[in-house]
């Protein structure tokens, strides 16, 4: 049994998901945060785990459910948070982000007998997951993030290391709002797309 890591910020206006801004107002983006978290929390409950930790930026608020632990993010830049958060776990260990609601228990069950390392690629160049059979901190500093080579990057950081790695599918972040309508058509009954439908309005949908 793995531990499975989120990394997030707490869904505050003006903190999270910015590029949704326009079209979207500040509490409008803040409330789509939200619900992409609760979708991806879900589905994280829903996968069998040794533990669940939540790495937040923030305090958490109502929208945290039971069956977490909470750690507060480290200082620096993402790279640096991301060793930090490895750096509290023993064993297999897999991290996903808030920005896709997509996620099911099926991608995250991975099969560490089949890798050291498995990685998620993102359609934007990034990455949405990335897990260790072994945490290793020393695999992420350094690396440029944000920027449309990230996850090429960060990939080779870990066959440098003498990983093997094995990818798991690519997926779309929500950032813009085209992103947020292109994913959510995909997944109808969250509570991402009841929010998307909302604020974009049922033609998006049609």
């Amino acid at each position: 049994m793995s531990t499975l890591l989120v990394i997030a910020k707490a869904p505050l206006p003006g903190r999270v998901k910015t590029r949704l801004t326009p079209p979207l107002t500040p509490d409008q983006a803040a409330a789509v945060a939200e619900a992409a978290l609760t979708d991806t929390l879900a589905a994280v409950l829903a996968t069998p785990a040794r533990r669940r930790v939540l790495v937040l930026a923030g305090e958490p608020g109502p929208w945290l459910p039971a069956g977490f632990e909470v750690v507060p993010q480290g200082a620096g830049g993402l790279d640096l948070r991301l060793a930090a958060a490895f750096a509290g776990c023993t064993g297999p260990t897999l991290l996903i982000g808030m920005d896709t609601p997509q996620v099911t228990p099926e991608l995250l069950t991975v099969d560490w007998s089949a890798a050291d390392a498995w990685f998620g690629p993102a359609t934007d160049g990034g990455f949405w997951a990335i897990g260790l059979r072994e945490p290793d901190p020393s695999v992420f500093p350094g690396v440029p993030m944000s920027v449309p080579r990230t996850g090429a990057v960060q990939r080779s950081r870990l066959l440098a290391a003498g990983l093997t790695v094995r990818d798991l599918p690519t997926l779309t972040d929500i950032d813009t709002a085209a992103d947020l309508a292109a994913v959510t058509r995909d997944i109808p009954g969250t509570h991402c797309a009841g929010v998307a439908r909302a604020l974009l309005g049922g033609e998006v949908y049609a």
